[in-house]
């Protein structure tokens, strides 16, 4: 199939899912964009779209928002609340929904049943379901075949793939030629601190990419939750901490909240026999977001992983380094 954008060009696209949003403007459909939700912030020119979401969340900590999560959940709340009547009143040809986590995006059931009572035409609901990085080129091939831009969609993946790939060669290069980085550094990347968890899905993928093991995580695989002397015994070499929905500042803020962890991080040591690698990431806008900055998520891991090698063309915006980055 070819692109059929000229065939449907009345296209009124509400993306409720931030790395669909993203999606649909490197596919170049920014401009049929009419509604986002509240965590759909890039690119910049989305940001002035109608927010047709709130969160029903009342804190902000880790911890905070951990027991509030579950104890929605349990009684079979909704996280976000959807804005019923603005949707209608936009008159979406198509909704962007993720069916995987109740706690990023609004998900399919808490619009089934307004959609349900919608007069014909109802909107086409378009579902996400990543869990790895096969799943994310689906994805976006889905969103593309549902909007009329498939081959743009299949361009954008193969794009991405090289990408992924020509990074995966450069670590390997590095990995050869540096004598201190000749043995792939264990990785623990943990996307919440309250309660300890270590980020899965694609984020495994990604460690190897960037030419590292991941630790006490599983491709695929749900974030698993860990003790802290869990996750001590498992040596890594470099944490990298990249709280789910916090951007760099707001994990900056969420890392100074917990001291005890800074202390506990900052005297381990790796299966290198080196102080532990600590950085801070955002995590909101690379390695939460299964979409097209994927492979920016990978190319701030190399720099993480390999300081001496890789340009540092995200740190101090993307990342930041804290301690044992000195010790090479």
């Amino acid at each position: 199939m070819t692109d059929m954008l000229a065939a449907m060009p009345d296209l009124r696209i509400i993306s409720l899912v931030p790395s669909a949003t993203e999606t649909v403007c490197r596919l170049g459909l920014a401009g049929a964009l009419v509604g986002r939700s509240h965590v759909c912030n890039f690119p910049r020119e989305i940001t002035s779209l109608p927010v047709l979401t709130r969160p029903e969340l009342a804190t902000t900590s880790s911890l905070g928002i951990h027991k509030e999560v579950r104890a929605r959940l349990s009684e079979g709340l909704a996280i976000f609340d959807v804005d019923l009547e603005k949707v209608r009143a936009l008159a979406p040809t198509h909704l962007l929904v993720q069916d995987q986590c109740s706690v990023c995006a609004v998900s399919p059931a808490d619009l089934e049943q307004a959609l349900a009572e919608w007069l014909d035409p109802a909107p086409v609901l378009v579902r996400l379901a990543p869990h790895q990085l096969a799943d994310v080129w689906a994805d976006i091939e889905t969103i593309g075949l549902a909007l009329g831009k498939d081959a743009a969609a299949a361009k954008l993946c193969q794009t991405l793939s090289h990408r992924l790939s020509d990074l995966a060669e450069a670590a390997g290069k590095t990995q050869s030629t540096t004598p201190w980085e000749s043995a792939r550094p264990r990785v623990a990347c943990i996307e919440w601190l309250d309660p300890i968890m270590i980020a899965g899905h694609w984020v495994p993928e990604l460690i190897r990419l960037a030419g590292g093991e991941p630790v006490l995580a599983r491709t695929g695989g749900s974030s698993a939750t860990v003790q802290l002397a869990e996750l001590e015994q498992a040596s890594p070499d470099i944490i990298v901490v990249q709280p789910c929905g916090f951007d760099l500042p707001a994990t900056v803020n969420e890392w100074a909240a917990h001291p005890h962890l800074q202390t506990a991080f900052s005297s381990w040591h790796g299966s290198d026999g080196l102080p532990v690698r600590i950085a801070l990431a955002d995590g909101d806008a690379y390695f939460n977001r299964p979409g097209p900055r994927l492979v920016e998520s990978a190319e701030v891991l190399g720099e993480i992983l390999h300081p001496a090698a890789a340009e540092p063309i995200h740190r101090d915006h993307g990342w930041i380094r804290l301690s044992g980055f000195e010790s090479r």
